[in-house]
């Protein structure tokens, strides 16, 4: 049942009987129903104790005032905290975990653990440019010698098909977040993480969680970091392998 969080800023739902301890944040495009089978199973299994929330801009919650960056949506959900049992454990998919680990490196106290699901934390290649043709006619639209129309028509023409759903704040708040790293975040954070990643995945390849796998293995701390990888699973892993991700999230929250 949908229902209201931080003092009715955030939308998402609620499992299980006792206090949540775990958070659930959903990728780009994506609400918290994407959780549904991993914090209730179908076939009737126990529900976790949880929270699933709707980002800003996504499902029932209002887009954010300006372009927000994973920062200012990490601190808009650690209002949820308060009506949490922690240190909690934060999973995240994809954007979700983008929010996740900000979420965890700039509050440790409040975090126990984190789950990333198929979340681009690091950069593998140099970006790729515009295409030419895209660039010409953003230079002309700054200069004012093309309209809004014909940019517009580019935008929809060579932008990514997120950038081409989203509309209004959200077309800047995608901008902002694909140009992200978290190699600081991943540094800072200093509790344990696990990683769980499709071999098929085509939008953020198994290659990347293995480099964040690495560069969590040489943090300066003891905590633990490791990957599991799901055969035959794409991008959406809470879909497609949600007891791998069950299971991952389970471990973190044994005594």
């Amino acid at each position: 049942m949908l229902q209201t969080f931080a003092e009715g800023r955030l939308f998402g739902s609620r499992t299980g009987d006792g206090v949540p301890r775990v958070l659930a944040l959903h990728g780009w495009g994506r609400s918290h129903r994407d959780f549904d089978a991993v914090v209730k199973p179908a076939g009737g299994g126990e529900a976790l104790d949880a929270v699933a929330i709707d980002l800003p801009g996504f499902g029932a919650t209002p887009a954010p005032p300006s372009p927000w960056g994973a920062a200012e949506y990490a601190e808009s959900v650690a209002a949820v905290l308060a009506e949490m049992k922690a240190p909690v454990v934060v999973l995240g998919h994809s954007f979700g975990g983008r929010v996740a680990v900000h979420l965890a490196a700039s509050r440790p106290e409040e975090v126990a653990a984190v789950v990333l699901a198929s979340v681009p934390l690091l950069r593998t290649a140099s970006p790729r440019r515009p295409a030419a043709a895209f660039r010409l006619v953003r230079a002309l639209h700054r200069a004012r010698v093309v309209g809004d129309e014909t940019m517009e028509r580019m935008r929809r023409r060579y932008g990514s098909a997120d950038y081409r759903a989203a509309s209004g704040v959200m077309r800047q708040v995608h901008v902002r977040a694909v140009n992200e790293t978290y190699e600081q975040q991943l540094d800072a954070m200093v509790c344990p993480v696990t990683l769980v990643w499709g071999d098929d995945d085509a939008t953020v390849p198994l290659g990347i969680g293995e480099a964040a796998l690495a560069r969590l293995r040489g943090r300066p701390t003891d905590a633990q970091a490791d990957l599991v990888v799901c055969s035959g699973a794409g991008h959406l892993v809470p879909l497609s392998a949600p007891g791998a991700v069950r299971k991952a999230v389970e471990r973190h929250l044994e005594p």
